[in-house]
């Protein structure tokens, strides 16, 4: 059961990545369109919306199931072999992770007003952020599981 869970979380994690990542791309070179760079912003940042906020509520849904078993089967080794840095690590990751969920009906609001000019700096902003943070969980995830995974 945690192997299955460890494969949703990082298949829901790389959906996520990909959207989020996809969706500032859209609006950071909105002019440029001749390059592949360019192809790939080619797209509709409003239609990433709804998969974004769906995806990131199944990815803490998935981390919440798995938690437990992190608690007790990783952290615990990590306190014992003196890997504070890797504990805190994993604690910047939730602490953000909780921030970036907070800020999600923010996010879905000011996309929901994508036509009002005066909030695009604040929707850029907000996505970015939430961008940023889905990237650094997602690595500090890859290197904590390096050293010592679930599964």
């Amino acid at each position: 059961m945690i192997v299955t869970l460890l494969i949703v979380h990082g298949l829901v994690g790389v959906a996520l990545l990909g959207a989020l990542t996809h969706q500032c791309a859209s609006f950071v070179r909105a002019g440029t369109r001749n390059s592949f760079a360019g192809r790939y912003a080619a797209v509709a940042p409003r239609g990433f919306v709804a998969a974004v906020v769906f995806l990131y509520v199944a990815e803490i849904a998935t981390a919440a199931l798995l938690y437990p078993s992190y608690r007790l089967d990783v952290r615990v080794p990590f306190e014992e072999m003196s890997l504070g840095w890797a504990v805190g690590l994993f604690e910047l990751k939730e602490h953000a992770g909780g921030i970036a969920l907070g800020m999600l009906p923010a996010y879905a609001f000011l996309w929901s007003r994508a036509d009002d000019a005066t909030l695009q700096r604040a929707r850029s902003l907000v996505t970015i952020l939430l961008a940023a943070v889905v990237w650094f969980d997602f690595l500090v995830g890859h290197v904590l599981n390096n050293i010592r995974g679930l599964g």
